[in-house]
């Protein structure tokens, strides 16, 4: 059984490895699909897909061809077609395949999602996982359809969480996680023993898209919905606040009881020697433990207020947030 495995970003790097490295005699890795060169840094300079440069890797150990279409044209098709894959696996490859593109597979298309299907289709399930606190999430393998995330389950794993979870490190389990989980899928794929199970529709729940601007703090939150989306935040797009016109970024914090309420929400209230900077939210209190300016190094609380000593001086100069 022939694979196309389409995939871009880090999480589907794991995947992609297990399918060259495994030892089944069932499959093979025909070709990876995923996204052009895109420009990146201050000098534009075009940098490849984490999944192409792993594949660049890869290579060295195993033969398969590499595509990265702008489109998935009748150009792209053509050029696909001449690997004669059989199945499609896709695993956050960040475009939609259409009807002609799929029915180069003859064995249809499998997708990886970070999530315990129905809950969470869409694209940022492990920020949603992480932004709503949830206790378990897990990776689901299910068959491609026509409507977002809403296949047949192949498999599925569950995954607890601590609460100290962030997309990065949430986002390592589960491609971990995927890649234990798919070279079984497909062997039973191959061997026509692989069972299913369809989604109840009715529990659907969705996430959407992160944008940039979605990582502006609101004080008025509490502070544990403010360090939650910080977490789901990290790496991009950071969450961050104003201080006098600039912006900076509260990379880690921590949540304390507690409060005050003569005071406005996001006023920086003093430190806690043994946690940070302590900020007023509008429930309990946010305690930044590393923090950057833009364009700045991220700091330490403490090696940060050296530099801005006048910071946390709630008396002469109460800082505000916002």
């Amino acid at each position: 059984m022939r694979i196309l495995f389409a995939g871009s970003p880090f999480i589907a790097v794991p995947s992609l490895k297990a399918l060259v490295k495994s030892k089944s005699v069932n499959f093979e890795l025909a070709g990876v699909l995923t996204n052009p060169d895109a420009p990146r840094g201050r000098k534009s300079a075009l940098i490849p897909s984490e999944i192409a440069q792993a594949a660049g890797e890869l290579l060295l150990e195993a033969k398969f061809a590499v595509f990265k279409p702008e489109k998935l044209d009748a150009k792209a098709r053509e050029e696909i077609s001449l690997i004669k894959p059989d199945i499609l696996v896709s695993f956050a490859y960040g475009r939609i395949f259409g009807p002609k593109f799929l029915d180069l597979f003859p064995l249809g298309g499998i997708n990886i999602h970070p999530s315990l299907l129905p809950k969470y289709r869409g694209p940022s399930p492990l920020q949603a996982a992480i932004i709503n606190r949830d206790a378990v999430t897990g990776v689901s393998i299910q068959k491609l359809a026509p409507k977002m995330d809403s296949g047949d389950i192949l498999a599925v794993k569950e995954l607890q969480l601590t609460g100290q979870e962030t997309t990065s490190s949430l986002g390592e389990i589960a491609g971990q996680t995927a890649a234990f989980m798919l070279p079984e899928v497909l062997d039973k794929i191959a061997c026509k023993t692989a069972s299913s199970s369809p989604q109840n529709h009715n529990e659907a729940s969705y996430c959407r898209l992160i944008k940039k601007e979605d990582s502006d703090i609101n004080w008025n939150q509490s502070a544990a919905e403010i360090e939650a989306k910080i977490r789901a935040f990290t790496p991009w797009p950071l969450s961050k606040t104003i201080h006098n016109g600039r912006e900076l970024f509260i990379l880690k914090a921590v949540v304390l009881e507690g409060g005050r309420d003569d005071v406005p929400r996001g006023q920086v209230l003093g430190i806690d020697k043994k946690n940070g900077i302590l900020v007023q939210t509008g429930k309990g209190i946010l305690c930044v433990t590393e923090l950057q300016y833009q364009a700045k190094k991220a700091l330490h609380w403490r090696d940060f207020l050296n530099g801005a000593r006048d910071f946390a001086d709630e008396k002469n100069n109460p800082t505000m947030l916002g």
